[in-house]
């Protein structure tokens, strides 16, 4: 059971927690995305030497390279995203990408060459069992449960919050990794923010970020000035005493398309 920090302000978990919706914020810079739905069937990706191809996974994954390409192709995996660059063309060579928490394989038949245009990242997700590709309902799933962004953020809120008696865990919500060193997540520098835990949920990201005020005057929270591509943001308090007071220290509960590092 998640109980790796306690904040300084402790209070009874209110039941409807606002949702702030973020469509776009002024300096965030949206990158063209290829949304790719797998269907148990080898995705075909061609590289462009000397350019990076990046792609994105529901979870954390790993990455299987035949020998006979390994000279010629880098592969790293960061927090669910796959950084490809071929360094010398090469002819079709089969890929396999496995999720680390449930063993979903992934196959990708890679070939590269010397000629072609700019690549743009790829995002690729499974369509949930009660979806066909388009989106549209062909049934229901009772053994899955789905959630949006108020279920995600009451989650992440008892699991930091709530008595631990009341801290359950939730099926189809998993734990995703998270770097918990000091992020610069609100303009202007009064805020020190510190990634506490992360979970997935389907397509959606939640992550908690621990807020301390780190000057002598009293804060308040406005997600207007978060830094990062967010769906939604919610704060636990929307105002911080001034440093070194009870009251000093809260939490954001930031929900994303994709993982906290991409996001940010």
């Amino acid at each position: 059971m998640l109980r790796t920090l306690r904040f300084k302000q402790l209070l009874v978990l209110p039941l409807g927690v606002a949702i702030l919706l973020i469509t776009t914020l002024a300096h965030a810079e949206i990158e063209p995305v290829e949304r790719i739905v797998w269907k148990k069937t080898p995705i075909r990706l061609e590289l462009v030497v000397g350019q990076e191809q990046r792609i994105e996974f529901p979870a954390a994954v790993k990455v299987g390279v035949p020998a006979a390409v390994q000279p010629a192709l880098r592969t790293q995996s960061v927090n669910g995203t796959v950084y490809l660059l071929a360094h010398a063309p090469f002819g079709s060579n089969r890929l396999m990408v496995r999720e680390l928490d449930s063993g979903r394989i992934y196959l990708f038949d890679v070939t590269a060459s010397q000629e072609g245009g700019a690549s743009h990242s790829l995002q690729v997700y499974v369509a949930e069992a009660n979806q066909d590709t388009n989106g549209s309902s062909v049934g229901q799933d009772t053994d899955r449960e789905q959630f949006g962004y108020i279920q995600l953020t009451r989650f992440a809120a008892q699991q930091l919050y709530a008595p631990i008696r009341l801290v359950k865990e939730r099926p189809g919500i998993v734990r995703v990794p998270v770097s918990r060193e000091a992020v610069d997540l609100l303009h202007g520098g009064t805020i020190e923010a510190t990634p506490v835990v992360a979970w997935r949920a389907g397509g959606l990201y939640v992550t908690a970020i621990k807020l301390t005020n780190r000057t002598e005057q009293p804060q308040t929270l406005d997600p207007r000035h978060l830094r990062g591509t967010w769906l939604a943001a919610s704060f636990q308090h929307h105002r911080l005493l001034p440093k070194g007071d009870e009251a000093d220290t809260t939490a954001v509960y930031l929900i994303s398309a994709r993982p906290f590092e991409i996001s940010r």
